[in-house]
């Protein structure tokens, strides 16, 4: 499955995110993102690109890369408010299909790690849904910088106030294959 395009939208009265996805096989996958979740996936994401450019950077270098990286996709997408897409001169085009149902599912939870796939790495990020299932979105470079900014845009919007920082927290293995063992992957929680 590799995702097309993202679409969200504030909803005031509920002070919630609308996100929704669609993908190349023409399915659209719709959540329900709160403030808290809202958050911590931009909290986690900055902090585990951060942290997998100091594999090859220094902490100074890697922070400055991540953003100028968030820069030049926001530049590149532009810097609307309210309803955005990842693609500003495109529709959002909703799925045919509807693999999880019609109806948003509220984001209970998400864990953010990284994984190695080949040569390049993916943040994977489990979006944790009632009665305990969740979905597992992998994502890399254009794509999830693409997610954060049009997030990043509705929280300024939302005025849910500044992103937290995430301190510095043991991220082990972060340069690891795909079969290492779970209990050895970086993990955001």
């Amino acid at each position: 499955m590799s995702i097309k395009q993202f679409n969200a939208t504030y909803l005031a009265p509920d002070d919630r995110l609308l996100f929704r996805f669609n993908t190349l096989e023409d399915a659209e996958f719709r959540f329900w993102l709160t403030r808290r979740v809202t958050l911590f996936i931009l909290a986690a994401t900055s902090h585990l690109i951060v942290k997998n450019l100091e594999q090859t950077h220094s902490p100074e270098a890697a922070k400055a890369i991540a953003d100028f990286e968030k820069e030049a996709v926001q530049v590149s997408k532009g810097g609307t408010t309210g309803e955005s897409q990842n693609t500003p001169n495109d529709q959002y085009q909703p799925g045919g299909k509807y693999p999880l149902g019609a109806d948003p599912l509220l984001v209970m939870d998400v864990k953010c790690t990284l994984e190695k796939q080949g040569l390049e790495d993916l943040l994977s990020m489990d979006l944790v849904l009632p009665g305990g299932a969740n979905i597992n979105l992998k994502m890399a470079g254009p794509t999830l910088q693409a997610m954060c900014v049009l997030l990043n845009q509705l929280r300024e919007h939302a005025s849910w106030g500044e992103v937290p920082q995430v301190l510095d927290v043991a991220i082990s293995g972060s340069n690891t294959e795909t079969d290492t063992p779970e209990s050895n992957k970086p993990l955001m929680h």
